[in-house]
């Protein structure tokens, strides 16, 4: 890339990070033109239907939004809202449908709610799984995300994640040509900001975060800071599989987002490219040179199924197993369809300190909250570990000793319709 586009690129990445007034102003002068208004007419019903609606690469997998935001809010009332706070919520986010058009080069968001925020109601949440969220793992010990909303931001623009924001929050009086005459914080206030990226190129800008070894070792054209694709299409739930088939939040899905700090000096400085390949992917992947630089020669399919009935053979052989490899074990249902939908992105947020280090936000999405517990289950490893001396708890056991969970919450995405603020049973 040349200098003068990298530089501006490192702007818009540090103004997104930034989130100030002066950061959307420098946003606003780099911008080449205008983003792509929006028609509220032609938004999907469901608030997570992004993928016919987003860059694909040559092989047809989902290429998510460069930029992205996830504002995490409390309503500012005790008990329930009320019907002035929903109607103050639906008009800032028809801001939104009116500013920018439904795309990555537009604005893709989406508003989802908790079980804390549920329990403000006497009448309980009807037809959806969504417990409080608890340890997934006995080497675990997370922060639980409890609060009332969160929406999500995502777009190429830098700007429009920005503006987006801004418009929302109370920090600009236009959104793309578009009069801002409501807000989220006229209701709700923000308790948490978090920011991320992903796409080729973007983590190896981003790897003088703490975490990450000195030697720069993330390669230049891989998305993610462990340096290997991922979102293979076939090996991604479709959207139809992950939304609410009956009840009154039909058309909706639930949403997981954990926050994850990376530790990769060992990933990169003890692991040798063959064994990084068979501890995300699996040791068949590694013996049968299935893998390329960052993977991208897979094409549409990981072919991660190949391998999920050779974990207890690969921990003996090889003294390891892979992370997609266990994931996998659980992550179809019995005709074989893939049960979640990954969309997770990286970052150099410290959540709590301005510090940057090496980290992943992980939003899934899955009709029950149920289904990402057993895949998280699954990817413990706990049983494979009792296999071989070699695998332990978190030893050569996939990716567990390189990241550590520090965040997580359970949300509810319902459809378009009931998306401001809705009553447990709509």
């Amino acid at each position: 890339m040349p200098p003068a586009d990298r530089s501006r690129r490192d702007v818009l990445k540090a103004a997104v990070a930034a989130g100030s007034t002066a950061a959307l102003a420098a946003c606003l002068d780099l911008a080449d033109d205008d983003p792509p208004r929006g028609d509220p007419s032609s938004k999907p019903a469901r608030q997570h239907a992004w993928n016919d609606h987003v860059r694909t690469d040559e092989h047809g997998n989902v290429e998510l939004p460069r930029h992205q935001t996830l504002l995490y809010l409390s309503l500012d009332r005790d008990g329930p809202p009320t019907e002035a706070d929903r109607e103050t919520v639906e008009r800032a986010f028809s801001v939104l449908d009116e500013a920018y058009e439904w795309s990555s080069d537009g604005l893709l968001f989406s508003a989802a709610y908790s079980p804390a925020y549920f329990e403000r109601f006497d009448a309980p949440l009807a037809g959806v799984d969504l417990p409080r969220p608890e340890p997934l793992s006995p080497f675990e010990d997370p922060v639980f995300d409890e609060q009332d909303a969160l929406v999500h931001l995502a777009s190429d623009r830098a700007v429009v994640a920005l503006e987006a924001e801004h418009a929302l929050t109370g920090g600009t009086d236009d959104a793309n040509g578009v009069s801002v005459d409501a807000t989220l914080t006229d209701a709700l206030s923000v308790d948490s900001r978090r920011t991320g990226f992903v796409g080729s190129g973007l983590p190896a800008e981003h790897q003088d975060a703490a975490g990450i070894p000195d030697s720069e070792p993330v390669p230049e054209d891989a998305p993610l800071f462990m340096g290997f694709t991922a979102g293979f299409r076939e090996n991604q739930a479709s959207e139809d599989g992950v939304t609410l088939q009956s009840g009154p939040f039909a058309g909706g899905t639930t949403k997981v987002v954990a926050n994850l700090r990376q530790r990769l000096e060992d990933w990169y400085g003890e692991q040798d490219y063959e064994e990084r390949v068979m501890e995300l992917f699996s040791p068949g992947h590694a013996a049968d040179d299935l893998v390329e630089g960052v993977g991208n020669n897979l094409g549409a399919n990981s072919r991660v199924d190949e391998y999920v009935g050779d974990l207890a053979g690969h921990a003996r052989e090889y003294g390891r197993v892979g992370h997609a490899q266990k994931a996998a074990r659980a992550n179809r249902d019995k005709d074989g369809n893939v049960r979640v939908l990954r969309r997770h992105f990286e970052s150099t947020d410290d959540v709590g300190s301005d510090r940057r280090v090496a980290s992943l936000h992980f939003p899934s999405l899955q009709r029950e909250v149920s289904t990402f517990e057993d895949v998280r289950a699954a990817m413990n490893g706990t049983d494979v570990a009792e296999s071989s001396p070699a695998v332990r708890q978190r030893v050569n056991n996939g990716i567990l000793e390189y990241v550590f969970v520090r965040r997580r919450g359970y949300f509810l995405v319902p459809p378009r319709e009931s998306r401001s603020l809705p009553v447990p049973n709509p």
